[in-house]
């Protein structure tokens, strides 16, 4: 049996650490779908993983890579056939579940989509988890009776990979974007992306009050913490917050008065586990709204394996924007 490369994380005597073994299919976890993978990429959680900074990895060695797209090599499950080209996101891959970060992905069957007909492989993994959770944050507010009508949508941690999809798929959707970054350098960016506004989170005045003045229609929030709480006393009656991620903290100190004072409406996102159904309509909308020129404008580079490490040191060190792709066959 063939040897090929993977980037696995393996238990230390403090922590964990990340290298490349030579591995082979029968070192992967189990699963009916082979795939030779032709790209990932960086995500908050790979990050996390890759450092050892966050407690993402449930099992020893672990490929990380929570996302993967790639052609299906074998198959023991009748609705994929050799040649297909699929995607993988979620689903635990890169926690509990060997990931993306290898040259062969062996997966469950009913965690594979088939390439949506408007991308290649490359531009899949440019959308990534961080695309697909800010898709579903807009699909998520919208099926809660979010409208571009209705006002300004304020977009928290903006300049990171999920920030940076949610500033260009709103904005695609027809939304007035303010996005909220602390990188001065990132507004020329962000504004490119379509946001409206740029606010600079060290300006704002985040209150003490249970209700501030009602800016907001709608908003994303990367950062949990304060500005997540600031955001639910600031968002217009009957908005919708979608909160996506927890990059300043996991605590939500607010009141009761935002919900039933003015109706806000605050909606989990969690792309990990979402249903097929959802999911299959979530990449439908992605290749709805995002348009050729979107792709390059929000990736920032391609790297091989060997570079995932301090790829991921500085995203932790948040000296990234946008996304940063994972080069392994490199096939389209």
């Amino acid at each position: 049996m063939s040897s090929f490369k993977a980037l696995r994380i393996h238990e230390a005597e403090q922590g964990t650490t990340a290298r490349i073994d030579d591995v082979t299919l029968d070192d992967l976890s189990e699963g009916a779908v082979e795939i030779r993978t032709s790209w990932s990429g960086i995500n908050f959680k790979d990050a996390l993983a890759v450092t050892g900074k966050g407690k993402i990895a449930r099992k020893f060695p672990l490929v990380a890579g929570i996302d993967a797209a790639g052609t299906v090599e074998a198959s023991e499950d009748p609705r994929y056939k050799p040649g297909q080209k699929v995607v993988i996101t979620g689903w635990g891959m890169g926690e509990n579940h060997d990931g993306g970060y290898a040259e062969r992905t062996r997966v469950r069957g009913d965690w594979v989509v088939p390439l949506p007909d408007e991308l290649d492989l490359r531009r899949a993994m440019i959308v990534g988890t961080a695309g697909f959770t800010a898709a579903m944050a807009l699909v998520r507010m919208e099926q809660n009776g979010q409208r571009p009508d209705q006002g300004p949508v304020v977009i928290t941690g903006a300049s990171g990979g999920v920030g940076s999809f949610a500033t260009r798929l709103f904005s695609r959707a027809g939304y007035q974007v303010t996005a909220m970054t602390g990188k001065a350098d990132a507004a020329d960016y962000l504004r490119g992306l379509g946001a409206s506004d740029i606010l600079d989170p060290a300006q704002v005045d985040f209150g003490k009050r249970p209700l501030e003045k009602a800016e907001w229609a709608g908003a994303v929030d990367a950062l949990g913490g304060e500005p997540l709480t600031w955001l639910t006393r600031t968002t217009q009656p009957f908005g919708n917050i979608a909160a996506i991620g927890l990059a300043q903290g996991i605590e939500l100190n607010t009141s009761v008065m935002p919900f039933i004072l003015r109706g806000v409406n605050l909606l989990g996102i969690e792309s990990v586990y979402c249903p097929m159904t959802l999911r299959l309509k979530i990449w439908e909308r992605l290749g709805e709204l995002l348009h050729d020129d979107d792709f390059d404008a929000i990736c920032n580079g391609e790297i091989g394996l060997d570079q995932v490490p301090s790829a991921c040191a500085e995203l932790m060190d948040r000296k990234v924007r946008g996304r940063t792709l994972v080069r392994l066959s490199g096939e389209q």
